[in-house]
Order: structure tokens, then sequence, then C-alpha cells
């Protein structure tokens, strides 16, 4: 009896600290959450001065969204721009993770160059969208140098080509992510078994084989992590497009993003089709993320 009563006091303490944090998520992130989903259902927005609604519509407003044509748009926009930003971010890591954790290469001053390619991280994406702004603006460094070396002979406007400035959203994203990226693929590779490595080099696989037959498919669960993770950071892309072209989305708003899309409801203070775009990419995200981790999975013997 002593010992259950002990078992069931310790189980006590384990839920009274856990209460904090069921207050917190309840009050931050469960209310909104329900909160936006009952919103969605009503009609709810200001037209000039007239407040309309709210008023009853059931699915109206996603059947609005759906049927419009920009929705699809911007989801491409979004899909897009991660992939820029993605697609170097996990083969650069990659690299770099294998290069940092390779011992036969005895690398000095790791900690050093792990700590710069982290730091990137630790910047605000509002400091790097004004810098990247200042740095390609038409009469910025980087048109300047060009005109200087001859590669140009005008100003080019960056902002005004859907190529550059993609380009630009993407390289911005991959800049403050990859150090992330590296550091968790780093502690994944870290953790197999260096017994592996030297048996297959007993065997003769080439450093190659060795990476592509040994660390990537047991690095797999960090993958589907980072993939996951990094998918659901694209889906939510705001701050980098919305400061780099001060929230349109130009040119001819192949930059604009669902994120953006959704501020701009919010900002017209229409609470209904907020509220429906937000549930909507929800569950895309679930959905995604989903498919991203049965795919992978499936693939494991």
């Amino acid at each position: 009896m002593k010992k259950g009563s002990k078992v069931v006091q310790y189980n006590r303490w384990g839920y009274i600290f856990l209460i904090p944090f069921v207050v917190i998520y309840t009050i931050f992130s469960l209310v909104p959450l329900f909160s936006t989903i009952y919103n969605s259902f009503f009609e709810n927005y200001k037209s000039g001065l007239t407040h309309i609604g709210p008023n009853f519509v059931a699915f109206g407003n996603y059947i609005k969204i759906l049927s419009n044509a920009e929705l699809w748009q911007y989801a491409g926009n979004t899909m897009i721009l991660w992939i820029i930003g993605f697609i170097p971010q996990i083969i650069v890591s990659l690299l770099l993770g294998a290069w940092f954790t390779d011992p036969s290469l005895r690398l000095r001053y790791q900690q050093f160059f792990k700590t710069v390619i982290y730091l990137p991280n630790l910047i605000m994406a509002s400091a790097f969208s004004m810098l990247f702004f200042t740095l390609f603006a038409d009469k910025g460094p980087v048109n300047s140098i060009l005109m200087q070396l001859h590669i140009i002979k005008e100003p080019f406007t960056f902002m005004a080509n859907v190529t550059a400035t993609r380009t630009l959203i993407g390289f911005m994203n991959y800049v403050m992510w990859f150090g992330n990226t590296t550091i968790l693929l780093m502690a994944g590779m870290m953790g197999i078994d260096q017994s592996l490595f030297e048996a297959a080099q007993v065997d003769g696989a080439t450093s190659t084989a060795i990476f592509f037959k040994i660390t990537l498919p047991l690095l797999r669960p960090i993958l589907i992590y980072v993939l996951i993770t990094s998918l659901i950071g694209g889906i939510q892309m705001f701050d980098v497009p919305q400061i780099l072209t001060n929230g349109t989305g130009d040119p001819a708003r192949h930059t604009m993003t669902m994120i953006m899309w959704l501020n701009r409801h919010l900002y017209n203070k229409n609470y209904g089709m907020g509220g429906a775009l937000s549930v909507l990419l929800f569950i895309m995200t679930g959905i995604l993320s989903m498919l991203v981790f049965k795919f992978s999975s499936s693939k494991e013997v």
C-alpha cells in the first residue's frame, strides 16, 4: 500500500507540473483555434464604414475561397518559393554535416565554423529583408558594382523581375535556415555507430557509397523531421516577401504567399474569409505533413 501511495503521489506532482503548460496551451492555442473555426462559418466584414455581419453562412466562405483562382496562384507561389529555398538548404546541409562529422578529415576550428553557420538563424527576418532590399535597390551597391564592372549598362530593377525577386526570397530563406538544418543533420550523423563506417571501409566501400548506402538511410528520421518542419515553415512564409515587396507580392503578385493573402483579409477586417482561409491552411499543412511522413516511412525496410 505504501508503494502504491508513493506512485500516486509522484503522479500527482507530474500532473501539477503539467498544469502551466495545459493552461497556456489552452489559452493561446486551443481557444484561438476553435474561435477561428467558429468565425469561418460567418459573414463578418467591413464595407467602407458599414460593418456587415456576423451572419451565419455555413460553408459559404470556404466555397468562395476554393472557387477563387487567386488561392491556387498564391499556393503555387508559396510552393515555388519554398522549393527555391529548401533544395539548396538540404543539399548544403548534408554536405556540411558529412564534412564536419568525418573523423578522417580532422578539421580544425570546427566550433567556430559551426557558430558562424548558425548565426544567420538568430537574425530577424525583417532585418534580412531590409538589408537585401537596400543591397538590390536600383541605386544599391549590387547595381553599382555590376555597372562598374561593365556587366550591365543601366541599373537592373530586381524587384520588377519575377525570377530575380523569387530567387532573392528563396536565397534569404536558405541563408536564414540552413544553419539550423546543418546542426540537426550533424546531430543525426554523430549518432550513427562509427563501427558501420569502419566495416564499410574495410570492405572497400568508397566515401560516396558509404554516404548513400549507410548515412542517408540511417538519417531518414531526421530527414523526415527536417522536411516536415521546413514544409510547415514554407506554408507559413510571410515576413521576407512581405517586407521585400512592401506587402504587394509584386511583380504581378508572383511573390504573394498564402499567409500574405490571409493578412490582407485580416487587415481588411474580413474575419469570416480570414478564418476560413486559416482553417484551410491548417488542413493543408496536416495533409502535406502526413503525405511526407507516409511516403518516407513506406520506404523503410
